[in-house]
């Protein structure tokens, strides 16, 4: 009996230094993780906004007299690329206000809390997107494997303080800035598309920066296919002149970037309303031949 107890308790031991190691490398591996991305050029896009996201991982900002917005995150690894091209741009990380988040997930959220502790600005977020930023990235509609290696901090990201949460048709306002939040749910529940408005020299420019539409195999909720077919009608019914997304490849960053260096109206690649309605017809083409993320 004294034998079994012994082996017992060195099987717990090592279970649980096991489980600790686990939790290590997973921080360290989270850390580290880049997901591929590499550093862009920071550049405006029109007016007062800004590209200042990575290769694909995209983040704008939004420049006032007041401070300035700064939206999506990247992952934790990446957010020093945010602050260096806010840098690069002639602004500082110290006067951003107010932190803006598209959706929960680590390659858009996980460096905004060290933003957060960069600039000392205000985290908003959906009803729904804030648990799992203040969890570090766990999501309730994720697959069961997942939310545990989330809890452990084997995936994820830190967590970090949500200051505000806003409700669909809200408006985010600092100063003369005021950005619109939709819940365009589906990619997860919280998901959340912007609407505001840009001034270049005499013309108002409509934006949107378009949440992920994407149906994922790893999150999925009852009300997940409704959620999309809400999302479709809401952006469709947005004025756009300008449109993003979180992944920079969607919406033809660098493509853009390019034309707009040699154009005689700079402004004018990013115009793109027919781009726009191709990203939400292809979504709902997804959607209808069942296609899983």
């Amino acid at each position: 009996m004294p034998q079994f107890t012994q082996r017992y308790r060195l099987v717990v031991l090592l279970g649980l230094a096991s489980i600790f190691a686990l939790v290590l490398v997973g921080r360290w591996l989270n850390s580290t993780k880049r997901g591929g991305q590499g550093l862009a050029e920071p550049f405006r896009i029109a007016g007062n906004l800004y590209y200042v996201g990575a290769t694909d991982a995209a983040a704008f900002l939004i420049t006032g007299p007041e401070g300035h917005i700064v939206l999506d995150g990247g992952y934790p690894s990446t957010a020093p690329m945010i602050i260096a091209s806010i840098a690069k741009l002639g602004f500082s990380i110290k006067d951003v206000r107010v932190l803006l988040n598209s959706e929960p997930h680590p390659d858009h959220a996980g460096g905004l809390g060290v933003l957060q502790q960069a600039s000392g600005a205000e985290l908003w977020a959906s009803e729904a997107s804030a648990y799992p930023l203040a969890s570090g990235g766990d999501d309730p509609d994720g697959i069961l494997p997942l939310r545990v290696l989330a809890r452990i901090g084997v995936v994820g990201y830190p967590a970090m303080r949500v200051d505000h949460r806003f409700k669909d048709g809200d408006a985010i306002r600092l100063g003369p800035l005021a950005l619109t939040a939709h819940i365009t749910g589906g990619h997860t529940r919280g998901c959340t598309s912007w609407s505001f408005h840009v001034r270049d020299g005499d013309r108002v420019l409509n934006v949107v920066s378009a949440c992920d539409l994407g149906r994922l195999a790893t999150s999925q909720y009852p009300e997940q296919e409704a959620d999309l077919e809400r999302s479709f009608r809401v952006l469709r019914g947005l004025p756009v002149d300008i449109w993003v997304t979180c992944h920079a490849r969607w919406w033809g960053r660098y493509r853009k970037f390019v034309a707009s260096a040699t154009a005689k109206d700079p402004v004018e690649p990013f115009i793109d309303p027919e781009g726009y309605r191709a990203y939400i017809d292809s979504a709902e083409a997804e959607l209808r031949s069942g296609r899983l993320h």
